[in-house]
């Protein structure tokens, strides 16, 4: 099982997970798109036990603090592998649009589409969901997603309590049957 605590990054508030593992105290960040003090001493009040820096997506909005704060804690670096281009082309992860400068890098473990792994003792899914990018991707753990896209999660069977790449959170069941665009596809 895995404690959440959701810090708002970045000038327009993403949503940066910050989930440790309850059994082993490991944990991992989600979507660290700008820096957080709070949540930098967070983790070192929690022991510094930061394993995975897990990306959604590619934009800039979503991993312009990844880098920095996987190499503060020695963690490595996890998205799936159609996003891994965006993390070093500017103009997918739309830092040159915005005019925003980031050292570009690469992920430490690319995954693919099904593709499961361990924060401690829980073990997080990795499902690929093209739809705001080309790269979107969602990670599944206990009855929780974190994810950006819809398409995809339409027809995923079950509900589960939604952290949304911006906003408040939501169920899967409740999109289904209130989102317009979810409906639509």
């Amino acid at each position: 099982m895995i404690d959440i605590k959701v810090y708002h990054v970045s000038e327009i508030m993403t949503n940066c997970s910050y989930l440790v593992d309850k059994a082993t105290g490991k944990s991992a960040v989600v979507d660290p798109g700008g820096k957080s003090q709070k949540l930098i001493e967070q983790i070192k009040s929690d022991g510094g036990k930061l394993e995975y820096v897990m990306l959604t997506h590619g934009h800039y909005d979503h991993i312009l603090f990844a880098k920095e704060l996987a190499d503060m804690f020695g963690a490595r670096i996890v998205t799936g592998k159609h996003n891994g281009e965006f993390l070093s082309n500017p103009s997918l992860n739309l830092t040159a649009k915005h005019f925003l400068d980031m050292t570009p890098f690469s992920a430490d473990i690319l995954l693919d589409d099904g593709e499961k792994f361990m924060l401690g003792e829980t073990e997080i899914t990795y499902l690929y969901t093209p739809g705001h990018t080309s790269g979107c991707g969602v990670f599944i753990f206990d009855d929780v997603m974190i994810c950006e896209s819809l398409k995809r999660l339409k027809n995923l069977e079950g509900d589960y309590t939604v952290i949304p790449g911006h906003g408040p959170f939501t169920t899967l069941e409740h999109e289904r049957r209130f989102n317009p665009y979810m409906r639509g596809l």
